[in-house]
């Protein structure tokens, strides 16, 4: 048994519910009773003294559950250690199940104070979530939503810091969403309050991705001695790539060629979008790619290449597909329309952005010929869509993919045979047939213009390092890259200077060439 803080270096299994359910199940058919909860009241008493060494309250709010009756237990160790702890309880303690009654049993033996209201705390005191855990898988009913509404509100809004026992109450496990009705609101101080969560036997896939993130704050892991192999995992959380050495026995056709289609003019809307073509080349030029074409669409002019020579400049019809990994669709607008048919054609290794992936949710011929890309052997494609952009391409709407990151990346990978990433809070890569992946890297500086662009273009030279020892890619290697790719795109956002924007182009000259 191990309490330990979330280490990102190592890749990590995350289970969801279900699976997390059945793991306890057995390891506690194999333990004598109250084994486990007496284990995650330790672990969260430990934690808690911890993180408020000098607290003048522990505020304990447990619900009717397994995951209340972790908090109860947590008392007890608190009070047996002479700290200042307090319990709220919502539930009937004869309703409680029996391993939570037991460990209500034991609070009330060692005197554990009982409280209707939340007392009063300061900054140096510690406030415990023990509401629903693991127990919230979707809305919960009328008669239960306003006490649960009522005591998250006192939760949230306290001066003190949090600590919730395996999930922020109100957090779904398998998704990061929040159920509708226990989101946080505006009044509710929760960006200021510092956050921690203590996750139980295992890592689930909702303090990734979606709210997950905000809502856990710094994270913990205890497995309770408990061997999750049992199980296959549900999805992964990516770890820092190995670093990739280059051998001094090189020339620029040993790390590959990406050409970047992309950037329509003024002349047909009056609205330019070259430079999110210009982005994606710069982040594949400082990404290590060998060499960096770039084929502006709709006769866009781009002067920006006197500050960036290196790049080659290639009308479409000059370009050979088939020879380089291709990134298409940064601010291609309408101008993407003519040339995609050819590109989904002969590319062999290809990234879809931005309008290209509209085009193709817009055109059931270009989608079918996407999907035909998957036939031939050794043949890649990469979707990079943001929320929006994935539901048309799934003919949803976008709350609906975010109610659900991790099955909207999946069943895009299915129908369309390709590896995708799914931008946003906490990325999800996915690829048929295997668990999804999530990016742990990465924070709000990347919500501004261009920085897709620039993953994009990094994602194709990381595509083109691994197909110039490999030609023929496998779907695996191109998941692979694609991971990598993403790491070091929200890892360069990790390191950012404090104070200081981040600018895409900014951002696209500041990546690292072996991606870590």
């Amino acid at each position: 048994m191990s309490l330990q803080r979330l280490s990102l270096e190592q890749p990590q299994p995350l289970f969801g519910s279900a699976a997390t359910r059945r793991l306890e199940q057995q390891a506690a058919a194999a333990l004598p009773r109250h084994t486990l909860m007496q284990r995650a009241g330790r672990a969260t008493a430990r934690l808690a003294q911890a993180l408020a060494p000098h607290a003048r309250c522990y505020w304990v709010v447990c619900g009717g559950g397994n995951n209340g009756g972790d908090g109860l237990e947590a008392a007890w160790c608190l009070q047996r250690a002479g700290r200042p702890v307090q319990v709220s309880c919502l539930a009937d303690p004869a309703a409680l199940p029996q391993d939570a009654r037991l460990s209500w049993e034991r609070a009330q033996a060692v005197g554990v104070p009982w409280v209707d209201q939340p007392p009063t705390l300061g900054a140096q005191d510690l406030v415990i979530d023990a509401l629903l855990g693991l127990g919230l898988t979707a809305q919960p009913g009328r008669a239960l939503e306003a006490r649960l509404r009522h005591w998250l509100h006192m939760l949230r809004s306290s001066p003190a810091a949090l600590l919730s026992v395996d999930m922020p109450s109100g957090l779904i496990a398998d998704s990061g969403a929040w159920a509708p009705a226990l989101a946080p609101e505006a009044d509710e101080a929760g960006a200021h309050q510092t956050r921690h969560t203590l996750s139980l036997l295992t890592l689930k896939p909702g303090l990734f991705t979606a709210q997950g993130r905000d809502a856990a704050g710094q994270l913990w892991l205890d497995d309770l001695g408990v061997c999750s192999s049992a199980e296959p995992p549900d999805a992964w959380l990516a770890g820092q790539p190995a670093p990739s050495l280059r051998a001094h026995a090189s020339h620029k056709g040993s790390f590959g060629d990406v050409a970047v289609i992309g950037g329509q003019g003024l002349a047909a809307t009056g609205l330019g979008m070259t430079g999110a073509a210009l982005l994606a080349a710069s982040a594949a030029l400082h990404a290590g790619a060998g060499r960096v074409l770039l084929s502006l669409l709709d006769g866009g002019a781009c002067q920006q290449l006197e500050v960036q020579p290196e790049l080659m400049l290639r009308s479409f019809t000059a370009l050979r597909l088939d020879g380089a990994v291709v990134v298409c669709g940064c601010g291609g607008g309408q101008a993407v329309l003519p040339v995609l048919p050819a590109v989904l054609a002969q590319a062999r290794q290809l990234v879809l952005d931005a309008d290209a992936l509209n085009a193709i949710a817009a055109d059931a011929r270009l989608a079918q010929a996407l999907l035909a890309r998957s036939q031939q052997p050794g043949w890649v494609t990469v979707l990079t869509p943001h929320p929006l952009e994935a539901a048309r391409l799934l003919g949803c709407s976008t709350q609906q993919v975010q109610a659900d990151r991790l099955g909207a990346a999946q069943r895009l990978a299915q129908q369309l045979a390709c590896v995708v990433l799914l931008k946003g809070a906490g990325t999800v890569v996915a690829a048929p047939g295997v668990p999804p992946w999530i990016n742990p890297t990465g924070n709000a500086r990347l919500a501004t213009a261009g920085t897709g662009d620039v993953l994009a273009g990094l994602i194709g030279a990381q595509l083109a390092q691994a197909k110039s020892s490999a030609p023929a890619l496998t779907m695996r290697q191109a998941l692979a890259a694609v991971l990598r790719a993403c790491w070091q795109h929200g890892a360069a956002a990790d390191a950012w200077p404090s104070g200081q924007a981040l600018t895409a182009s900014a951002l696209a000259k500041n990546l690292k060439e072996n991606g870590c």
